[in-house]
């Protein structure tokens, strides 16, 4: 058994489960110590001639009372199965479903700082730890105290000079479990963070195997696999040689008690203090108490790899949310589309220097606004914070003059729709991953084709064999760059929010097709406001107003016209581009 915050509710929520479970285990225990005196009658009615003085009657009395016993134990077994089992496998759901709804909760920063395949083997290897501790750890616990006590005053009850003599091994048996046990938590925990090391590779490798072949570094991949899957090796090793031993101690001190046993009792029996049927008795006792001493040293073992793995759970369900609503926070039910920035300055929770300085600007609402700027000048900054996926100094961040630090989180994201720049699909059909927004409530295909039609992807769904049924592999890999763009496009139409914000969404495709999708946004969102980040000024030059961001600065913030002809940086990097143009142009005449 293990115990912990995070656990210990459990017993209590499952306690009159656990408590008939304990009730049909103590049942078994009883019905099981019959079964030596079952033995001893037998034996009481054998003389050293081979005659036997027990009658036709009382062998069937004994076979029908060893049918019995035999069918309460199975019924029993399966009564504490189910209980203990059962329980066992509801609290590993919850915990779970606990898990993975703190995760939905936790900030970016968590994520940047944990990788995914170290969070997975949260999910899977350790809580099947948990599943076994608390299961097998219970049956244990309660199996060994209840059948042990039984059997130690059974034993006594026939000689508690010999019951003494083999409790003594037993003494020094519990001292070693005790010491191997907190050898063995620790060897534990090294295996669970090895096995981690190994899921966040092989995650990690999988999701770029197109990187590594096109790099030829297959051969590289595979050596740094074979030195993490070394260690992994070598810490099982050490785990299971650890158990292993603790095993082998556990039959030395079981095999000396049997030799106790034989030997003294053998003595009392030549003495005529102890009679043979009675020896019987005592080593079915002993057999009988076996499996309770076998029991502790599995349940120091299993509770060591349990506090490790409780540890290990913990640790994620214990992390705190950095971007939380504050206390006062209230629901903002009507979002028109007015952003405001003033003198907003914001560092990364672990950064070391602002990635934005003292910006400020107003959007109005219903206008489209192009952000344009260097990479790293802090353009994804600006839409995230607006999206809160960071928290932002009070006073700095409104939408429609509420400081968003003074409304709900859930509230605001609630009238934003967004398009990130790594384009994420799931492993889904292509209507699902449009109609994302609606959740798993029925949506009308025409819905769902309009927003692809404005996205400029429908022609391309329907050209596939299952046309918007088309199942998508992980991560979207079984369609191209740009129509996952796209997709990722569509999606955020479709939630058709008050605020929409592109992160460089228009980077994979052409300039037509921008063209197009540009068009079609102006018309299908008017009225509602757009921010688009990109790097090409073909993409935000016939935008309402264009904000361009240099070392997180605002370095200017107007029309195109105004910017081309106020700005110098700005004129620059449209002059550098419209060079890039001719001289792709000529370079494709040529």
């Amino acid at each position: 058994m293990i115990f912990g915050r995070h656990i210990n509710k459990y017993y209590l929520r499952y306690s009159w489960v656990l408590l008939l479970g304990i009730l049909a285990l103590l049942l078994v225990d009883l019905a099981q110590m019959r079964i030596p005196e079952i033995y001893g009658t037998i034996i009481d009615g054998l003389d050293p001639a081979g005659k036997t003085n027990l009658s036709v009657e009382l062998v069937f009395e004994l076979c029908a009372e060893m049918f019995i016993v035999i069918a309460i134990m199975v019924l029993g077994r399966c009564a504490w199965r189910l209980c203990f089992f059962g329980s066992a496998i509801r609290v590993t759901t919850r915990m779970r479903a606990k898990m993975f709804d703190h995760c939905k909760d936790l900030s970016q920063q968590y994520y940047q700082v944990n990788k995914v395949g170290n969070l997975m083997s949260l999910f899977t290897n350790d809580l099947d730890t948990i599943d076994e501790c608390f299961g097998d750890g219970i049956l244990m616990l309660f199996d060994a105290v209840g059948l042990g006590v039984m059997a130690i005053y059974n034993m006594a009850r026939l000689n508690w000079k010999m019951t003494l003599f083999s409790m003594i091994p037993m003494f020094f048996l519990a001292i070693i479990a005790t010491i191997m046990g907190k050898y063995e938590m620790k060897k534990w925990g090294e295996r669970q963070e090895a096995y981690s090391k190994i899921s966040d590779y092989v995650q990690e490798s999988f999701s770029v195997f197109a990187v590594i072949k096109a790099f030829v570094k297959e051969a590289l991949e595979l050596m740094s696999f074979k030195r993490l899957n070394k260690n992994n090796e070598k810490v099982n090793v050490a785990f299971t040689k650890a158990s292993a031993a603790m095993n082998a101690c556990v039959s030395f001190f079981v095999g000396s008690v049997i030799t106790v046993i034989i030997g003294y009792g053998g003595w009392e029996v030549y003495k005529g203090n102890f009679v043979v049927a009675d020896l019987i008795k005592f080593i079915g006792y002993f057999n009988t108490i076996t499996w309770p001493v076998m029991a502790v040293s599995m349940l120091i073992e299993m509770t060591s790899r349990g506090r490790a793995s409780l540890k290990r759970i913990s640790e994620l369900l214990d992390a705190k949310p950095d971007v939380v609503d504050s206390a006062d926070a209230k629901p903002i039910e009507e979002v028109k589309g007015k952003i405001e920035f003033r003198s907003l300055s914001f560092r990364y929770p672990d950064g070391d220097y602002d990635v934005l300085e003292d910006v400020s600007f107003v959007i109005q609402p219903g206008e489209n606004v192009g952000i344009i700027g260097k990479t790293g000048s802090g353009k994804s900054t600006l839409v995230d914070l607006i999206l809160r996926t960071y928290n932002v100094p009070d006073g700095t961040l409104f939408v429609d003059d509420h400081d968003v630090n003074d409304v709900t989180i859930a509230s605001l994201r609630r009238h934003c729709a967004y398009v990130p720049q790594d384009n994420f699909l799931f492993s889904d059909t292509l209507k699902n991953n449009i109609a994302f927004a609606y959740g798993e409530e029925e949506v009308a295909d025409e819905l769902v084709e309009e927003a692809a039609r404005m996205a400029d992807v429908h022609d391309n769904i329907v050209e596939f064999k299952e046309g918007y049924q088309t199942f998508l592999g992980e991560r979207g890999v079984t369609i191209s760059g740009g129509q996952k763009q796209r997709t990722s496009i569509a999606r955020a139409l479709m939630k058709n929010a008050s605020i929409l914000v592109m992160d460089d969404s228009l980077s994979a495709v052409d300039t037509k097709t921008e063209e197009v999708i540009l068009k079609n946004l102006r018309s299908c969102r008017a009225g509602r406001t757009t921010l688009i980040i990109a790097h090409r000024v073909s993409t935000v030059e016939r935008m309402d107003k264009v904000l361009f961001i240099e070392d997180g600065r605002v370095v200017a913030f107007g029309t195109h016209a105004e910017l081309v002809e106020n700005c110098a940086e700005y004129r620059h990097m449209v002059e550098l581009q419209e060079l890039e143009k001719e001289e792709a142009s000529e370079g494709g005449i040529a």
